[in-house]
């Protein structure tokens, strides 16, 4: 068995310039705000290359820094007391109505839910590499997305009823 050697610095910000974008759409959606986003992202990686030396190589580095990422949007979510993202209103001004009840939808649904259609859809992340991010399988991926998409979709056919 041979000892780890952590992570280096040259690997984190090769991943840090090629995925900046999708780190920052999925801290933004998880904190609800993209200020907050982009810190929690600047906060993750910055953790990353102070403890650099604790990553293990078990899995990909990216992935080791999508869990560190996604916790700190987490706390800067829990720090701010919102739950989804806050967009600016349309160019006139008025908000738009299907965003707006696309994010109430979204609320409702479970923390791993929001996290996997996230990460599937604002970071493009394939079912392995969302696995990987969140220590699941990826079959409970495939599963959760597919519950997550049925909730949707239920949850929106009933606010078009009412």
């Amino acid at each position: 068995m041979t000892a780890h050697q952590g992570a280096s610095l040259e690997a984190i910000e090769r991943i840090y310039r090629s995925r900046l974008a999708q780190f920052r759409r999925v801290a933004t959606a998880i904190s609800g705000d993209r200020e907050l986003g982009y810190e929690a992202v600047q906060e993750g990686f910055a953790l990353a290359v102070r403890r650099r030396a604790d990553f293990r190589g078990e899995g990909s580095l990216e992935a080791w820094l999508w869990r560190i990422v996604l916790n700190a949007a987490r706390s800067q979510r829990r720090r701010s007391d919102q739950v989804l993202p806050a967009d600016p209103p349309a160019g006139n001004g008025h908000v738009d109505a299907a965003a707006e009840q696309l994010r109430a939808a979204m609320a409702l649904l479970s923390d791993r839910q929001r996290l996997v259609l996230f990460l599937h859809y604002y970071a493009d992340l394939d079912y392995a590499a969302i696995a990987e991010a969140l220590g699941i399988a990826s079959g409970t991926v495939g599963a959760t997305l597919h519950s997550a998409r049925a909730a949707l979709r239920r949850l929106l056919e009933e606010e078009r009823v009412r």
